[in-house]
């Protein structure tokens, strides 16, 4: 059972990312995402300005007079969200933990998704499967979703990403949307390693990656000589932050990791949103979603 805190922090999720769903997102995520085919619907008698290409040649020999196909999108979609639940997102030196705003971005995405009559799923990830929801619609379901990414606690704190790609694509029978969120932090992101099962995914199905990071993450503060623990493998070094090279290294590194990841998305046509903890979300998601649908107008 859930404490009452517990609960009213789901509520809290709820209203918040339920106002953006029926205000700022409205209508765009349904442009962003289309179906996955076109479904024949019934025939009926052609009338002047209708496509000739639709005629239904056979109806309309036996009827004696024109009569055109009707057709429906197939709009059902099925939403996954891939969500990193490794050491590394339990990190924050700002307003919340990067997997508190992991569950913000997917209520609001489970949302759009439940308010469009699509399915949603959900899949942890660490260096292990570590737990997976099958797709499924209704406001409850996505409270559940929430409920989970909230207050779930992973068994292990490695990152296998490679891992949890594979897995949704022996399981996923049909084209998907894909939201893939985490930090891009660990030795699986390398990209020998992450090139080939992201580009599979991006092909098979419909690939969005968001990112996110910590501001302190980017840079070491100038405290002396400081303990540092790898929150993934438990390792601990000792590093002197008054040495500048050293800071000009570890800028530099990090500076290398975001190109490195963004050339990667790119070279393999995946759409991507880069967050901060510090920021609110909200305004890039609408960005995307916007900038998405003019796209596919």
């Amino acid at each position: 059972m859930l404490s009452t805190e517990f609960l009213k922090k789901i509520r809290q999720v709820e209203i918040r990312t339920k106002k953006l769903v029926n205000t700022m997102f409205a209508g765009e995520y349904k442009s962003s995402f289309k179906g996955t085919g076109i479904e024949f619907l019934d025939v009926r008698e052609y009338l002047p300005g209708d496509d000739v290409r639709t005629i239904d040649w056979k109806v309309t020999a036996r009827m004696g007079r024109p009569y055109v196909k009707k057709f429906a999108e197939d709009r059902e979609l099925t939403v996954i969200l891939c969500v990193d639940a490794s050491g590394s997102e339990r990190f924050s030196t700002r307003n919340q933990y990067k997997l508190e705003q992991a569950a913000e971005i997917a209520a609001t995405l489970a949302f759009s998704a439940v308010r469009n009559n699509d399915k949603v799923g959900l899949l942890f990830f660490t260096d292990r499967i570590e737990k997976y929801v099958p797709p499924k619609k209704g406001r409850f379901h996505v409270l559940r979703l929430i409920r989970d990414i909230l207050f779930f606690t992973p068994e292990h704190r490695g990152t296998n990403p490679s891992l949890a790609l594979e897995f949704l694509m022996n399981i996923l029978k049909r084209r998907a949307i894909v939201f893939f969120i985490s930090d891009f932090t660990g030795r699986g992101f390398e990209e020998k390693i992450i090139r080939t099962p992201l580009g599979v995914m991006a092909r098979r199905h419909d690939l969005v990656v968001i990112t996110i990071t910590d501001p302190a993450e980017e840079s070491l503060p100038r405290l002396g000589m400081i303990d540092l623990e790898d929150a993934e493998t438990g390792e601990i070094m000792t590093v002197d932050t008054w040495d500048k090279t050293l800071l000009q290294q570890y800028r530099a590194y990090r500076l290398q990791q975001g190109e490195t990841r963004q050339n990667i998305l790119k070279s393999l046509g995946i759409d991507s949103i880069d967050l901060l903890t510090s920021e609110n979300s909200t305004p890039k998601l609408h960005k995307f979603f916007r900038e998405r649908a003019r796209r596919y107008r």
